[in-house]
């Protein structure tokens, strides 16, 4: 990774730690109550998430070897995969969304730097440099956790990315989100603000809920 993409990597370390923070605090029958996706559960917007970082490694793991592999096996795979994620109980669901992004994250984390320009594909998109992942997956936890009507909005949005230069359709996702109503559920915020994660330094074990 050169400094860009370590930064990036960074900053989806931290917003991954925040969405784990407020996501294993929901419980039965809160996480199959409404997202703010129309007809969409918490539970399958988070297992949404899970899966998202699975089809990203998927597409990093063909980079490093050579193959041209997709992000999902078939759209009736994905969507099998998806509803069968979003029924879990809820300690299983939040062990996957921290699986999937420590999956994810090593082997971002350990792709060869003249790995990152080589193109990738995704069902229904144009190919696109492997480096274009970081900032999805960025794009994908931020918008994911407002989405889930928890108490995180817009306005807890880092500087970083709110201000953020995003191509299309990513930045009228991004504006959408805008448009949300106030995220104020005391009984769905988080019992104690997150400790402090310093970049560079091994992940903490509330990527598990065991902080």
């Amino acid at each position: 990774m050169d400094t860009a993409q370590r930064e990036l990597s960074d900053q989806i370390d931290q917003a991954t730690q925040r969405l784990l923070d407020r996501a294993r605090i929901i419980t039965e029958p809160d996480l199959r109550a409404p997202s703010l996706l129309p007809g969409w559960t918490r539970a399958r917007v988070l297992a949404h998430v899970a899966l998202g970082a699975d089809a990203m490694r998927n597409l990093l793991v063909g980079v490093r070897t050579g193959e041209d592999r997709s992000g999902h096996a078939t759209a009736e795979a994905h969507a099998a995969g998806l509803e069968h994620s979003a029924s879990q109980r809820p300690e299983q669901l939040m062990i996957d969304l921290a699986d999937s992004a420590m999956a994810l994250r090593t082997v971002a984390r350990q792709l060869p730097g003249d790995r990152w320009q080589v193109p990738v594909r995704a069902p229904g998109l144009a190919p696109f440099p492997a480096a274009d992942l970081l900032t999805r997956r960025l794009v994908e936890v931020e918008l994911h956790h407002c989405d889930l009507g928890a108490g995180y909005g817009p306005a807890d949005w880092p500087a970083a990315f709110a201000a953020m230069e995003l191509g299309q359709p990513m930045r009228s996702w991004r504006a959408d989100r805008l448009g949300y109503p106030d995220q104020s559920e005391p009984g769905l915020r988080p019992p104690r603000a997150p400790a402090p994660w310093n970049p560079g330094r091994p992940l903490p074990g509330s990527w598990l809920g065991t902080r």
